[in-house]
């Protein structure tokens, strides 16, 4: 039996679904850029939609896994959708896994630009990512040649322990409904990225909404 985001059995910590107070907004804000990461703040999901296009070049080859955050916020649509960039998910569609597995991997693995969001930001400043694939990970880590994730302010807890207990008690549990509704299969946390440092000056941006957006 599936159970979908509606129902009341999905009982989800309301702490984990708040977005935070503005002095802790803040200095996370400030431990991000410490340990290497770029914030832009954005008051609602309209202005997080700008931001991350204004800080894509028309034409740049983008790529992004499935995120609540970038559909909600509407930039899956104009990524995919406007024909102002080369979204590489559209073109992997296309792409026969059998006989092109080698070359989706390739285009998946080091995009241009990787977009995306995270299940936990600590206050001192440590993304983590859980996943059940593992797909976005590698462009999220490393393969990528510029990062930005679009971050809701509900997603920030104090410290790795609280971002583990966010991953299985909040963010497990509503995509493992969304998943059941949209391909039919049970979702799990297969592989968890903590990410405490960016060594590469300007490659990660992090753009904070005080919204609750995505899981």
């Amino acid at each position: 039996m599936s159970i979908t985001l509606e129902d009341p059995r999905l009982e989800i910590p309301s702490t984990f679904a708040t977005p935070a107070e503005d002095r802790v907004v803040e200095r996370t804000a400030a431990a991000l850029e410490a340990n290497g990461i770029t914030v832009r703040r954005a008051a609602s999901a309209v202005e997080a939609r700008d931001i991350v296009l204004d800080l894509i070049p028309d034409g740049a080859r983008v790529h992004q896994g499935a995120s609540k955050t970038l559909d909600d916020t509407g930039v899956t649509a104009e990524i995919e959708g406007s024909g102002r960039y080369e979204a590489i998910r559209p073109i992997t569609w296309q792409m026969d896994r059998a006989t092109q597995g080698g070359e989706i991997r390739q285009m998946t693995a080091a995009p241009e630009i990787m977009l995306g969001s995270v299940h936990a930001v600590t206050e001192a400043g440590s993304l983590m990512t859980a996943s059940m694939s593992g797909a976005q990970l590698g462009p999220y880590a490393s393969g990528a040649g510029q990062l930005i994730l679009v971050v809701g302010t509900h997603k920030i807890v104090s410290d790795l322990d609280e971002g583990l207990r966010r991953i299985y008690e909040h963010s497990l549990p509503l995509e493992d409904a969304r998943a059941q509704a949209a391909y039919g299969v049970r979702s799990s946390v297969n592989k968890v990225l903590i990410v405490n440092r960016e060594m590469m000056p300007g490659r990660t941006t992090v753009v904070l909404v005080d919204e609750a957006l995505g899981f």
